[in-house]
């Protein structure tokens, strides 16, 4: 996983290994971008957020349901191994899913962290999708897009 800067969507649309693997409200999106061979990353944006590449689209999409859950957060300035401070507050199931979208980290691992079954680790992380679906959907009607 590496962190990259935002890029403008003129940019994007010069780059032929880009394509919005997934959109959301309030300019969120997920850029999949494909660098040779078998290699694709999926890249999370957002306005005031410096841009974060994962390997796999399941981790993006749980990334942003994250940022949704929270109202939104920065992790620049949080140091190496910080976590931004919207995240813990936002209680358990928000920070394990956080941790769930880490380098390294694995449902296994939160649950052995913790002291929980995986089984209760993935829960905890529906939750924050639920939630987050249900953010979305009720800013969507209100007009936000």
């Amino acid at each position: 996983m590496s962190q990259t800067n935002q890029r403008t969507t003129d940019e994007q649309a010069a780059d032929p290994t880009e394509s919005v693997y997934r959109e959301y409200i309030l300019g969120v999106r997920i850029v999949e971008r494909t660098a040779g061979g078998d290699e694709t990353a999926y890249r999370f944006e957002a306005p005031h957020h410096e841009g974060i590449e994962f390997d796999d689209p399941q981790t993006a999409t749980l990334y942003a349901d994250v940022y949704f859950d929270v109202n939104g957060f920065q992790e620049a300035g949080t140091g190496e191994r910080g976590i931004p401070p919207e995240i813990v507050q936002a209680g358990r199931d928000t920070l394990v899913a956080y941790f769930l979208t880490q380098q390294n980290v694995d449902v296994e691992w939160v649950a052995s962290y913790y002291g929980e079954k995986p089984e209760k680790v993935r829960r905890y992380a529906n939750r924050v999708r639920k939630r987050a679906k249900k953010i979305r959907e009720g800013a969507a009607e209100r007009g936000l897009t």
